[in-house]
């Protein structure tokens, strides 16, 4: 009665469907074996035989204790998803009558975030009528991209969706 487990991968009299098997691990003679030998190994050094690749020609077996077969796998998936980089994404909000200085301050923060190696989302919001000077925004936006061109690339060009115009930058690679 196979466990939820053992579904993962086929062990010991679960391998089926084949003759010969590739064997492989600690304390094995490595090669070409058919199954039955290889089960009688396992069973020997007390442990069990796993199914590693099962579309390989032969199927590759392991002869090692199945419980910690898992252990180390989980370990490793835990190990990469802790190393996955997470993506940080900071919105900078402009009008689209935004002055000099306030541009200049906003810009001061984008290449901060851009330095810390995260995501600037920059857009223009327009407020009822203001949606009549959109080519203002779009030249802001623009020109907030070319500011940042040293420390960011362009990841998005301004586009409008609604009310919002947006524009991506994210960080150059570090060298």
């Amino acid at each position: 009665m196979p466990t939820k487990r053992q579904a993962e991968h086929r062990i010991n009299e679960f391998i089926r469907g084949v003759d010969t098997v590739r064997l492989v691990g600690e304390n094995v003679e490595q090669g070409v074996f058919p199954l039955a030998k290889a089960l009688e190994v396992a069973e020997e050094l007390g442990l069990d035989l796993v199914e590693i690749s099962p579309n390989a020609e032969p199927p590759v077996c392991r002869v090692v204790d199945y419980n910690k077969f898992i252990y180390e796998q989980k370990k490793k998936q835990k190990e990469i998803k802790a190393n996955a980089q997470k993506t940080i994404i900071k919105e900078i909000r402009f009008g689209p009558n935004t002055d000099d200085h306030d541009f200049e301050f906003k810009l001061k923060h984008a290449i901060k975030f851009l330095e810390a190696g995260e995501k600037v989302r920059s857009y223009v919001h327009f407020k009822g009528r203001a949606i009549v000077y959109k080519e203002q925004g779009e030249i802001l936006l623009l020109k907030f991209a070319q500011a940042l061109e040293e420390v960011g690339k362009v990841e998005q060009l301004p586009k409008l969706e609604g009310k919002r115009m947006f524009l991506i930058v994210a960080p150059k690679n570090k060298k």
